[in-house]
């Protein structure tokens, strides 16, 4: 049974706790003192931060009496109605916050990755006290695009969502095409200003973004999704030379989150789909244009068609934005009586194995250049069903005949859509192949609804 709403009496101040104080924070702390009176206009009561819980309270001691290191003891407080976290990670923040909701204190929360693990909990705990659980913050840092899904769009079928959600991975593709350099020249320059953290894995290796995107498909297509279900690749792996031949192509890499319903067919059940990886686009999408630590979504629903959302989706001051509209909508809710949307599961869709999802494939192969090679690889494309669009062949020699050695040549292969695990299987096969000196790279080539790429 649900409670009954939390509820402030009209005109007392609504209480805010927070839990972190680094560069979303600070910017948090500095725009609620800046803005108070703006911030009380639209809330409808004045918002008042009582206390803020780091780890290292002498680092902060410009905030005298409202700091302290005990988190547990702030969010338990009799006098706190909002409790606003910023401190990322799984722990201790999932236990803070599942106290904070179960004593009826709302929550608003930046923590990508503890809600695409166990969003569900904490929704349950918020469901069962009456509180509201806000996280615009946690998907595109300023882009308002998480209160558009739930809201906005409730009376519409999302059939897709794709996008960049990472900005550190942006810059530093970008940073590649356009100066030419290495991945790790371009890491270094995102590192030295500041857009990539010491340890760059999460952003890098995709599990930034998979988390958004586990998030992104839970509220487009009403099923819980966790970044457990999210298919996940960073850019490690991507090259000058793959970044050159997507130009041939006319085409960009971006590294996208692309999150899918796909309809029944036959015995196949309507099913969603979420993953992360680079991918070739065509210049002429507009994802192709947005470089730098800028982030992008496209949202495409069946009778607003296709919706593009744009900004700064990193950073103190655009994600303290955010964080401060979710809490003049929870602190509104406390003073009126209201609760904000819940979460909403009631499809319930399976998670479609990444095996049959299909996208077209850019596979690049070092090669022997001598007859027969060509006909033996584009064999096994049709044996596992991968049909291909184009071949191009670089180096070697074009009068290589059957006593030839086989001189060393670059063959690139463009596919017709073909399943991810009939292009694995084929590649598989490849790599084993005498005529076959490597697999150099594979990369998936998704034109997102736009002309650009045949196929």
């Amino acid at each position: 049974m649900t409670a009954t709403t939390p509820g402030n009496e009209p005109g007392k101040p609504v209480r805010v706790a927070m839990l972190g104080c680094g560069t979303v924070g600070g910017e948090v702390v500095r725009l609620l003192r800046e803005q108070a009176g703006e911030l009380a206009a639209r809330a409808g009561a004045p918002v008042e931060l009582v206390g803020v819980a780091v780890r290292r309270p002498q680092r902060h001691a410009d905030l005298g009496e409202l700091i302290t290191a005990d988190a547990s003891g702030l969010v338990a407080r009799d006098d706190v109605d909002v409790v606003v976290e910023v401190i990322g990670g799984i722990e201790p923040a999932r236990t803070l916050l599942l106290e904070a909701l179960k004593a009826g204190k709302s929550v608003v929360t930046a923590n990508k990755a503890l809600l695409a693990e166990d969003g569900a909990a904490l929704a349950e705990a918020a469901d069962a006290s009456g509180a509201d659980l806000y996280y615009e913050a946690s998907v595109a840092g300023a882009i308002p695009l998480l209160r558009p899904l739930r809201e906005s769009l409730a009376g519409d079928r999302i059939t897709r969502v794709a996008g960049i959600v990472n900005g550190t991975t942006n810059f530093i593709l970008s940073a590649m095409t356009s100066s030419g350099a290495s991945y790790a020249e371009a890491l270094e320059e995102a590192t030295r200003l500041g857009y990539a953290e010491a340890d760059p894995s999460a952003d890098v290796d995709g599990y930034d973004a998979a988390s958004k995107a586990a998030i992104l498909a839970s509220l487009a297509f009403h099923t819980r999704v966790t970044s457990a279900d999210v298919h996940c690749e960073g850019i490690r792996e991507v090259t000058a030379a793959d970044i050159a031949a997507a130009a041939g192509m006319d085409c960009v890499i971006k590294l996208l989150a692309i999150c899918e319903r796909t309809p029944a067919d036959g015995d196949t059940p309507e099913s969603v789909s979420a993953r992360v990886h680079p991918a070739m686009i065509p210049a002429s999408h507009p994802l192709a244009a947005v470089d730098g630590a800028f982030n992008a979504v496209f949202v495409e629903a069946e009778a607003a068609g296709q919706l593009m959302f744009y900004g700064q989706g990193a950073g103190g001051a655009p994600t303290a934005s955010a964080v401060l509209g979710d809490l003049v909508a929870v602190a509104r809710n406390r003073t009126v009586g209201g609760r904000g949307p819940r979460e909403s599961t009631y499809a319930s869709l399976p998670v479609r194995p990444m095996g049959s999802v299909p996208t077209r494939y850019h596979v690049s192969l070092d090669v022997a250049d001598r007859a027969g090679v060509l006909s033996t690889i584009a064999g096994e494309f049709a044996r596992h069903g991968v049909s291909i669009a184009a071949v191009r062949q670089t180096g070697g020699r074009p009068d290589a005949g059957d006593d030839d050695t086989g001189e060393p040549a670059r063959l690139v292969v463009v596919t017709h859509t073909a399943p991810e695990a009939a292009l694995a299987d084929t590649v598989q096969v490849l790599s084993g192949l005498d005529a076959v000196r490597g697999v150099e790279s594979v990369l998936r080539v998704e034109d997102l609804g736009r002309k650009g790429v045949t196929g």
